[in-house]
């Protein structure tokens, strides 16, 4: 009995790699896929309308009605920029369907939050989109996601009101005297944002990228940060962080208000609406400037990349089929052509890209120009955008080049610790018990041990003292990503005494756990 489930199963699961893909097959059109299927996707707040739509319009296709498909969606507003980290917290009520950035692929690989694309999906994609998104969405050989766009990236808007000299687009000093004369700002997300902050790194020459182990262990470091180059990237980055017209922004909406008087905002083709809505006539646009340290110019670099839409694995064959089909539709054509329409983004479809207001667009041509000073976005550690946050801060605060060079040496010294050591994981901790009790108000956590058990994975405390109605939680990793209470809240302690705490994980992949108070005699 179990080998004929087994073989089932496995009939199924090769049914399920062919369906939804460019050509049919004879296992596909076996597979009934009659039924109503309830989805939940993620995408963007800005085209959570645009994505409900486009579902209605997939249930009226010919593909859809032809074989009895019909979707109830339920869309929910997560960026794309969040959506890696909601997933791999909780795979098991995470998305059907989700859009993110291409730099989360290996960890949503690694946390099996992604199907592969069997050989036919993984077609389609190669056929319909340009290389670099197939690139993108691309891991170990393997096809993991549906391209969305080509434009993940940055460059500048400009109000053309206050920048009336087109010259000065191509200098960051002369940009900041224009914007002093006219006490206007100039928002440039540089504090706080390692994504932001490479345009002076990589504009200098700087490079960073990475290869992990296995286990999502760094193995090895290619960084030039801390380096001759890093300190000209610092010190041009003074420049506008001194300057009385700084604004640490990226928001179009926000920084061009009156509020703010922003004349420039670094931003990128999600920002495109909100940027021509504010400016009217004035609305300007451009790659981003050089800047000069020491009588040489350097331009400024970016990050770039692409929007990408992931499946989540499913045990049900057959919603995993409809699922793919969905997806397919959704970053097809039509789709990606009403999604520059509406909201500006760069399609990543070859045909879409040949369309003659696609080509022309005042928008993507900024970004393609600015694309020529870009550092296609690979996969970072979640420790590097932490480290590189800061730089920004440090450069404004610095008060000679000793004080930029012994940032940057902090940082990679820091950067060189990680290597080799594994992340954080459910499995293998390190776990925390932070809150409320005694000594402790939420700021440091109590480090647990893992213990021998066969009944999960098992952390536990050393004894805490707790009062009546402390309160506590269980973090992973030191931070907020991973943590576990009573559900979502806090857990509760409902009588006083000292106790271990707890933790069992019961199952790794889903992220599930339960806490214990163990009392001490």
């Amino acid at each position: 009995m179990k080998k004929r489930i087994l073989s089932l199963f496995i009939a199924l699961f090769v049914a399920v790699v062919l369906v939804g893909c460019a050509s049919k097959t004879t296992t596909e059109a076996q597979l009934d896929l009659t039924g109503t299927y309830k989805v939940k996707v993620w995408v963007a707040d800005a085209i959570t309308a645009l994505t409900q739509t486009q579902i209605d319009a997939f249930n009226a296709s010919e593909e859809a009605t032809s074989r009895g498909i019909k979707v109830e969606a339920t869309i929910e507003a997560v960026g794309e920029g969040d959506a890696a980290s909601k997933m791999t917290s909780d795979v098991i009520n995470g998305a059907d369907i989700f859009g993110f950035a291409q730099d989360q692929l290996a960890r949503l690989v690694e946390a099996k939050g992604v199907s592969q694309l069997g050989n036919a999906a993984a077609k389609f994609v190669n056929d319909n989109n340009d290389g670099g998104a197939a690139a993108a969405a691309t891991l170990g050989g393997q096809l993991y996601a549906y391209p969305m766009t080509s434009d993940n990236g940055y460059f500048m808007y400009y109000d053309k009101s206050v920048i009336t000299d087109a010259t000065h687009l191509t200098s960051l000093e002369q940009l900041i005297a224009d914007c002093e004369a006219a006490s206007k700002m100039f928002s440039f997300e540089l504090e706080g944002s390692g994504w932001y902050n490479a345009a002076f790194f990589f504009g200098a020459g700087c490079v960073s990228s990475f290869t992990f182990e296995k286990n999502g262990a760094i193995a090895t470091v290619n960084d030039t940060y801390n380096s001759d180059k890093g300190v000209i990237a610092m010190k041009g980055m003074q420049k506008l962080l001194t300057s009385t017209c700084y604004n640490n922004s990226s928001n179009a909406a926000a920084s061009f208000d009156a509020s703010v008087g922003s004349a420039i905002v670094v931003s990128g083709t999600w920002d495109s609406n909100a940027a021509q809505s504010a400016l009217g006539d004035n609305f300007g646009v451009a790659p981003l400037p050089s800047f000069t340290v020491d009588g040489k110019t350097y331009h400024l670099g970016s990050f770039t990349g692409n929007k990408l839409m992931g499946v989540r694995p499913q045990q049900d064959p057959k919603k995993a089929a409809v699922l793919n089909l969905l997806a397919q539709y959704l970053t097809g054509q039509t789709c990606q052509e009403q999604r520059y329409k509406e909201n500006g983004w760069g399609p990543s479809n070859l045909e879409a890209q040949k369309l003659p207001e696609i080509a022309n667009d005042p928008v993507l041509s900024a970004f393609n120009a600015q694309n020529e000073y870009g550092v296609p976005q690979g996969q970072y550690p979640g420790q590097w955008w932490d480290l590189t946050k800061v730089l920004a801060t440090s450069a404004k605060n610095a008060k000679s080049d000793a004080d930029i060079q012994t940032a940057l040496q902090s940082y990679r010294s820091t950067l060189d610790s990680l290597v080799g050591v594994v992340p954080p994981s459910w499995d293998n901790g390190p776990w925390g018990v932070i809150g409320k009790f005694g000594e402790y108000n939420w700021n440091e956590d109590v480090l647990m041990t893992k213990k021998e058990s066969t009944e999960g994975f098992v952390f536990e405390s050393a004894p805490i003292e707790f009062a009546e109605g402390d309160q506590f939680k269980c973090r992973l990793g030191e931070n907020w990503d991973s943590s576990v209470g009573n559900g979502k809240d806090n857990f509760v302690v409902e009588t006083a005494g000292k106790y271990i705490v707890r933790l069992t994980v019961t199952d790794a992949n889903a992220k599930t756990a339960t806490i214990t108070l163990v009392p001490v005699e």
